[in-house]
């Protein structure tokens, strides 16, 4: 796989996103199969994972702490802070200085290591100053604990408004052909700033995979179902886009999946796409996308979704609410 740089870190092109080995898409897979998928992803080039305090409540940070704790020197780790069960045991924004240290605290333990190379603030929390939470990670690189900061679904403003208070390294946003919204604003301003890009979902939650081809296939645990790109006559309309994604798979030889891959590689070396996977086939399937395209053929992929051909938003209502990303939905 070929390399990318990360701020002060050289990475695989690809990374492994390690959520759904924990979280967020229906039941999680058996143990065996996860520490499989954890030691797959590094024999096959993954050397940047992603992780985060929140993921099953810190069962993956567990989870990759004693599986993968002996070969730390083989990856780039990444986890995140900002997302908490608080005391009712409900998940929550929480951004306060405090809150932050002792979440890395707690992280660093569950990982089992000293230090996490790139610490991210999943979410802003919109009742503290984006300047505040960054002091706070800022303390933890002066204390060794992180090697370097980022910030997760944020817009261009808060994106500036941070990296006055503590050099960003890298922003973490959804981001694939379905689902454009960084282009809006906040990938030029990383590019000002010269942050790296972290591509989340860039096969589309499984969609531009062909994973999801009805709905009542899918748990009701699994966060897909409250999405509105995945309900009624949205998700219809979006499975037309996906034919026609799925015939210029077949044309380039590649996967749907390694075609959408391959698509966020193209939109600048500075973005590192992090696909998950609970299979290991999938997984293998995933490492070997990054390969190279033709102009014509981006733009007839671009042709696909262009224009506001994607029927539905990215989150509901509520949880729309809790980001900071530019929404507008040109796609």
């Amino acid at each position: 796989m070929r390399t990318r740089d990360l701020g002060p870190f050289t990475v695989s092109s690809i990374g492994y996103g390690c959520m759904s080995l924990s979280h967020a898409y229906g039941t999680p897979p058996d143990r065996e199969t996860a520490i499989a998928c954890l030691n797959l992803a590094l024999e096959v080039g993954h050397t940047f994972l992603d992780t985060a305090a929140l993921y099953g409540f810190g069962h993956n940070e567990i989870l990759v702490g004693e599986v993968l704790s002996h070969r730390r020197g083989e990856f780039t780790l990444a986890s995140k802070c900002g997302i908490i069960r608080n005391d009712e045991g409900k998940r929550e924004i929480n951004g306060r200085p405090d809150k932050i240290k002792q979440t890395c605290e707690e992280s660093l333990a569950r990982l089992k290591t000293d230090f996490i190379d790139l610490y991210y603030l999943h979410r802003w929390d919109k009742r503290v100053p984006i300047e505040e939470s960054v002091g706070a990670l800022s303390d933890l690189v002066a204390e060794g604990k992180v090697r370097t900061i980022g910030l997760s679904e944020v817009s261009a403003a808060t994106l500036r408004k941070a990296h006055a208070v503590h050099p960003i390294t890298a922003v973490q946003s959804e981001y694939s052909p379905w689902t454009r919204n960084p282009e809006i604003a906040v990938l030029d301003a990383c590019r000002e700033l010269d942050v790296a890009f972290v591509a989340f979902s860039p096969v589309g939650r499984g969609f531009l995979a062909g994973g999801v081809r009805d709905m009542a296939d899918l748990p009701p645990t699994d966060i897909r179902q409250g999405m509105p790109r995945f309900q009624g006559e949205n998700f219809a309309a979006n499975l037309k886009l996906l034919a026609a994604f799925e015939a210029l798979a077949k044309e380039a030889r590649l996967t749907p999946a390694q075609l959408a891959i391959a698509w966020t590689l193209h939109q600048g070396d500075d973005v590192i796409p992090i696909p998950g996977t609970q299979r290991l086939d999938h997984l293998e399937e995933n490492s070997a996308a990054d390969v190279d395209l033709e102009d014509e053929f981006l733009d007839r992929i671009d042709a696909i979704f262009e224009g506001g051909a994607v029927h539905g938003a990215r989150y509901n209502e509520n949880t729309q609410k809790e980001i900071d990303t530019e929404a507008a939905r040109d796609y």
